[in-house]
């Protein structure tokens, strides 16, 4: 079918709504969870590895499937296998809401991550397919920034949903949602797939990357229960990973281009900046509902500037990297983002929302603009335009990796028991030993960057949209500078 459609049109806005939904309720899921968790402990009596599990389950899967689930669509047809991911997604989504134990809900975790691995490329490709070329970085600007929106909505979200509701509703809120995609997704959007001869599927590099994530995530979480043999299933399976990537014709990860140092010093640098960043976002809901004795609702809410100014300094933190290149504001950002969770270590039992949590708040939502821009500048500067697409993925699924093994090993780092969400105390020095660990990744990711990112980036693609998120979507190539498969 012809790339015909206008953003101007009805029948565009229908596909824009439709991409976006789905995609933002993925990212949705990626945050919404996170205020829950002391919900769950209490609810499903789980331990602190099983909730370390409940948020790592769902990351895992989705990031070794992601690439696999963008091929899938290309070959099979992208609105069908949309269609496929948003069902399952909401059959896992009932699964999880309806978990009578954390194994149970863990379980649903996974297949709500496969599900997530169909969704998200598929609702770019889509985009990519329906619209004339004219109205293309217009209609990625918007599904970004749309999508985007819904995730950085889910501390709140999620806040308001426990406290009216109680954590099911976490994950039954998702059914209603995958009713109408679906039901617009069959109206509204044209199907499309890749009409060029059928190419082979990466599926050995997807599953070795998915057992040596895991292997490592268990021996993290668990070290006592087998965690040895976990580490060294995933150390293997990473080996085999490198032998695989190595030898296929089309690689899921194209390991020439880290010959480039600008493109590994970045994608090193976003392992400790985005690690760090997801192991504060893993433990300050904890500690403020634990320690400190928010409700849900007043944690999502103590959150919220955090949303509101990364949202509404990313655009300007974009034009200063394009002004003055990715340097300063990539070690500024580091800096500010490292002098808050520094800051961090001062909220506890009898912690003030304006003295202790709003700083540290504030200042992340300063940082954090800071950061994104000038990496994804760095990474996509550092390829041919040809290749922006894959090297876009790389670094997507580097900031998802750092964040899955950070939360996994900062418990162990801190030394927080498994009982630490029944013992406030211990979990206070627990979350003040995680935040300065945290602190000196962001103090690390910074250095690496200082000295391996150019002052100034040649010249990079300017990015379809003024937010920048870590959306867990390669960017697609031009058809036209496609590599053959």
């Amino acid at each position: 079918m012809p790339t015909s459609v206008r953003l101007a049109e009805p029948a565009g806005r229908w596909v824009l709504a439709v991409t976006a939904l789905g995609s933002g309720l993925v990212l949705l899921e990626t945050t919404v969870v996170n205020v829950a968790l002391p919900a769950l402990e209490r609810g499903l009596d789980a331990s602190l590895a099983e909730l370390q599990w409940t948020v790592n389950a769902f990351t895992l899967v989705l990031s070794a499937l992601i690439l696999l689930g963008g091929g899938l669509g290309d070959r099979f047809g992208r609105r069908r296998v949309y269609l496929v991911g948003v069902v399952w997604f909401a059959a896992a989504s009932l699964l999880c809401g309806l978990a009578p134990s954390a194994a149970w809900l863990i379980a649903g975790r996974v297949l709500q991550g496969i599900g997530g691995a169909l969704i998200v490329p598929g609702s770019l490709a889509l985009i990519q397919a329906s619209f004339h070329p004219d109205d293309r970085a217009r209609a990625v600007g918007w599904w970004s920034g749309l999508s985007g929106m819904a995730g950085a909505a889910g501390p709140l979200v999620g806040g308001a949903l426990v406290d009216a509701a109680g954590w099911r509703w976490v994950f039954l809120v998702n059914l209603p949602i995958a009713v109408v995609i679906a039901v617009l997704l069959a109206r509204h959007v044209p199907e499309s797939r890749d009409d060029r001869p059928a190419h082979r599927f990466d599926v050995a590099g997807a599953l070795l990357a998915a057992v040596g994530l895991g292997g490592v995530t268990y021996a993290l979480i668990q070290p006592s229960s087998g965690g040895w043999i976990a580490a060294a299933v995933g150390l293997v399976a990473f080996a085999g990973f490198v032998r695989v990537e190595r030898r296929s014709q089309a690689p899921m990860l194209p390991l020439g281009l880290f010959a480039s140092r600008r493109f590994s010093a970045a994608n090193l640098a976003s392992f400790f900046l985005y690690g760090a960043l997801a192991g504060f976002i893993f433990f300050l809901p904890i500690q403020l509902q634990l320690t400190v004795g928010y409700a849900p609702l007043a944690t999502g809410l103590a959150l919220l500037p955090l949303t509101v100014l990364t949202l509404a300094l990313s655009a300007r933190a974009g034009a200063l990297t394009a002004r003055i290149g990715p340097h300063v504001p990539l070690a500024a950002g580091s800096l500010c983002c490292a002098v808050a969770l520094l800051l961090a270590t001062r909220i506890g039992t009898q912690s003030s929302y304006p003295a202790e949590v709003l700083p540290v708040v504030v200042l992340t939502g300063i940082g954090i603009p800071l950061i994104t821009p000038p990496i994804t500048t760095t990474v996509l500067s550092a390829v041919p335009d040809a290749r922006a697409g894959i090297a876009s993925a790389v670094n997507n699924g580097v900031a998802r990796a750092a964040g899955l093994i950070v939360v996994a090993a900062l418990p162990l780092l801190a030394g927080l028991p498994q009982d630490a969400a029944d013992d406030p105390a211990a979990l206070d020095r627990g979350f003040d030993a995680a935040m300065l660990i945290c602190a000196g990744m962001f103090l690390l990711g910074g250095l690496v960057a200082w000295l391996g990112v150019p002052r100034r980036a040649s010249a990079a693609p300017a990015p379809a949209s003024p937010y920048h998120w870590t959306a867990s979507c390669p960017q697609l190539e031009p058809a036209a500078e496609r590599p053959a498969r």
